[in-house]
């Protein structure tokens, strides 16, 4: 801690501040727009960090990284579409509350958790980030497996009733994010001779179609057959809960901000993972439980503090073992090497200061965003007070956008229009969509992990339940799903006998 001082002396300088507000506008403007994210914010800065000092160039690239991560909030609250893939277990709840009118308060729930989840990470680190890259380096493909198994269970959370459906839903996620290339052999599959297959389907646009397109037919048929009942009073702004609400949910505050802090140590899981993982948990055991899922600010809470709180914990193996953990911070990785800063072990040797430097400005770049999200909150929500049509029109002009910027690839159009056809399908019939997009966030972890942990036990899959810690994930992933079964069974006789009656 005798470091400390000189970080801050570091970090509050003219020069850095300024990197900062730049940085904090950048990544919540980039991040709001769908299909750009976290990567191409920092791409966009990075040239600019070159002629910097090294202090301002990481405080202008860790203010881009997580505004970035926080601002896919907003699309994702506003128009049903997540800016980031990070921001996808937000859509749930969030834009629920925004088709209730409460846009405001939801805007101020996901900045508000947001902060609350970056702050607890960054004090995490300031005093256990060496110990957090020991627990890193026990983590091998067999945990990861069993932990991405884990956030798989949040399917039967997001299912509700209709858990066969939810199960088949995201078991077609699965079947999606193998399309392409082998990660391992290198041979392409599942792509029936077409070479546009071969490079994968895109998250992204699948991401854009099952939300953003199927909205857009939405509002489209709704145009077409007008309502005489108003809708709900929709409220421009940013408005916070009460400090009781808040209190209300301190459980799942501490709980997604540990989950988030965990997970981004963890190298190759990431904001997403986490982010799926807390709202699992906070779907079976938060206070609000049975309204996750339908407009409830205790979703919102579990999504924005873990994928908030991994920005800061994914700087570990980053810093201290020189292992990027995403494409987010092997892009930051590559700008600190740039400076003559080389990531590693001795990084916490040579180079304390800067490492605190880091914190520091982290700590003050959540406090920035949470005052910049007032004002962009304002800015955002005026859309919603648009007619229908204009709104349609707009969403579906971004997620083109969107969608075609990711590649540059016409693909990845009719991938989205495919997507937001199936979507509009699937809300017709009933069908949840959601777990489509949770397989193909976490499929790519969970098919690389099991066969990497195959390899090491050569092909013995019981060998998992030898590792404690694989062997405690599955055991209450087994748990979790063989009763969430069995509850889905007893309400549907339940439902058989009442009908009978």
């Amino acid at each position: 801690m005798e470091y400390f001082g000189i970080a801050a002396g570091m970090v509050f300088t003219p020069a850095s501040l300024l990197a900062i507000l730049a940085g904090t506008f950048i990544g919540l403007v980039v991040g709001a727009l769908p299909g750009l994210g976290s990567v191409v914010a920092i791409t966009l800065v990075l040239p600019f960090s070159f002629s910097m000092e090294t202090a301002p160039a990481i405080c202008l690239i860790l203010s881009v990284y997580c505004c970035s991560v926080f601002g896919g909030s907003y699309s994702a609250i506003l128009l049903n579409t997540p800016g980031t893939p990070q921001s996808a277990a937000t859509v749930l709840d969030g834009y629920a509350m925004a088709k209730r009118g409460e846009a405001d308060l939801a805007l101020g729930w996901a900045t508000g958790a947001s902060a609350i989840g970056g702050i607890f990470s960054t004090f995490v680190l300031l005093l256990f980030a060496p110990q957090l890259a020991r627990v890193a380096l026990s983590f091998g493909p067999i945990e990861n497996f069993a932990l991405t198994c884990f956030a798989l269970t949040c399917i039967a959370g997001v299912a509700g009733a209709n858990f066969i459906l939810g199960i088949i839903s995201g078991l077609i996620g699965l079947f999606l994010a193998t399309v392409g290339v082998d990660p391992l052999s290198g041979e392409t599959r599942m792509t029936f001779g077409y070479f546009g297959l071969s490079s994968g389907i895109e998250l992204i646009p699948v991401l854009i179609g099952i939300f953003a397109i199927a909205e857009v037919f939405d509002r489209a048929t709704a145009i077409s057959k007008p309502s005489d009942e108003p809708g709900p009073r929709i409220k421009a702004g940013f408005r916070l809960a009460p400090l009781a609400e808040w209190t209300a949910r301190w459980g799942t505050l501490l709980k997604s901000s540990v989950i988030g802090s965990f997970v981004g140590v963890l190298p190759g899981t990431g904001a997403s993972t986490a982010s799926f993982i807390s709202y699992a948990v906070a779907k079976r055991t938060g206070r609000f439980r049975k309204d996750v899922g339908t407009g409830e600010a205790e979703g919102i809470v579990a999504s924005e503090t873990a994928n908030n709180a991994v920005t800061g914990g994914a700087l570990v193996p980053t810093l201290a073992l020189g292992i990027p953990g995403d494409p987010v911070t092997a892009v930051m990785m590559s700008a600190l090497v740039i400076h003559g800063i080389q990531p590693g072990t001795r990084l916490f040797v040579e180079s304390p200061e800067l490492i605190y430097a880091s914190f520091v400005a982290l700590l003050v770049i959540n406090v920035v965003m949470f005052v910049a999200a007032a004002p962009f909150a304002h800015v955002f929500s005026r859309i919603l007070h648009l007619p229908d049509a204009i709104i349609a029109a707009l969403v579906l002009i971004l997620s083109v956008l969107g969608a075609y910027g990711v590649r540059g690839n016409m693909f990845d159009l009719y991938v989205m229009l495919a997507a937001g056809v199936v979507g509009y399908m699937m809300r017709l019939a009933a069908i949840p969509a959601a777990p489509i997009v949770i397989g193909m966030v976490l499929g790519p972890f969970v098919e690389e992990s099991l066969r990497q942990g195959l390899i090491l036990t050569d092909g013995n899959i019981a060998a998992f339940f030898g590792r404690p810690i694989a062997a405690a994930l599955m055991s209450v992933t087994i748990l979790i799903v063989l009763s969430t079964a069995i509850m889905s069974v007893v309400n549907l006789a339940s439902r058989l006998r009442t009908a009978g009656k």
